[in-house]
């Protein structure tokens, strides 16, 4: 029950702001839910993000913002670096990797307090020397969302924006691919080392689809108001990160 009610307020938070609600994923298993094991809880909450970054894509692709070419290259130069970043992460000590994690998730509040415009070509297309930027950048992003279990959407969607100059809502929608590809690739990873607990990995998905559905009517209630929300829940992250590092 006290995962289904994380995978709620992770879904609710990922539809409202479109990134970082799934960098609370593991904390809530860890100091909520009570799973001792902290490769165990990245391996289900990776597992979670995947199955709601599926869900959240075919939305996206419907509506056409989706540049798959680009989206592709990126997410499969990733795809390699999630399972190493998996594989090392697996080798270190839990409470030293909780500790790397915390502060991951600073990072990504920082990031969500950034202003972004959405200037950029709507029509982009894929070119050779696109495909010299998107790699390596995609490796890189890849590699910390395997090693923290996170979707990485924080580092995804200014990587393809910065390698291709699509628009911040093309990237958004097209980092969805990458964020599913990692989070899959992770959570394979720990489930082939028996580092995923599927019941919990349930409740999250349907408590996640909740929590979307919860979320779409008050999206528009916080339309005006998007960017204090949004403050307000990069310093909640930031308030969880400071909590993990004082434990």
């Amino acid at each position: 029950m006290l995962a289904g009610l994380g995978g709620a307020m992770i879904g609710l938070l990922l539809t409202l702001f479109g990134g970082g609600g799934s960098v609370l994923a593991t904390p809530w298993l860890i100091y909520v839910v009570g799973v001792a094991d902290t490769h165990a809880a990245i391996g289900t909450s990776a597992a979670a993000v995947a199955v709601n970054a599926v869900t959240g894509l075919a939305a996206q692709a419907r509506a056409g913002r989706v540049k798959w070419p680009c989206a592709i290259t990126f997410g499969i130069a990733g795809l390699a670096g999630s399972l190493i970043g998996a594989h090392f992460a697996k080798q270190v000590d839990g409470k030293a990797l909780l500790t790397w994690f915390a502060f991951a998730m600073i990072a990504i509040a920082v990031s969500m307090l950034v202003p972004r415009k959405n200037e950029g070509d709507p029509s982009v297309r894929l070119t050779p020397p696109m495909v010299l930027k998107l790699a390596p950048i995609g490796f890189l992003a890849g590699l910390a969302a395997g090693f923290f279990g996170i979707g990485g959407g924080f580092l995804i969607a200014p990587g393809l924006m910065a390698s291709t100059g699509m628009t911040l809502a093309n990237a958004s929608a097209s980092s969805l691919v990458s964020v599913s590809l990692f989070g899959g690739a992770t959570s394979l990873s720990y489930a082939a080392s028996g580092q995923l607990v599927w019941s919990l990995f349930g409740a999250l998905v349907v408590g996640g689809a909740g929590g979307t559905l919860l979320a779409l009517p008050l999206a528009k209630m916080l339309e005006s108001r998007v960017a204090i929300a949004r403050t307000v829940f990069a310093l909640m992250v930031i308030g969880v990160a400071i909590i993990i590092l004082l434990n």
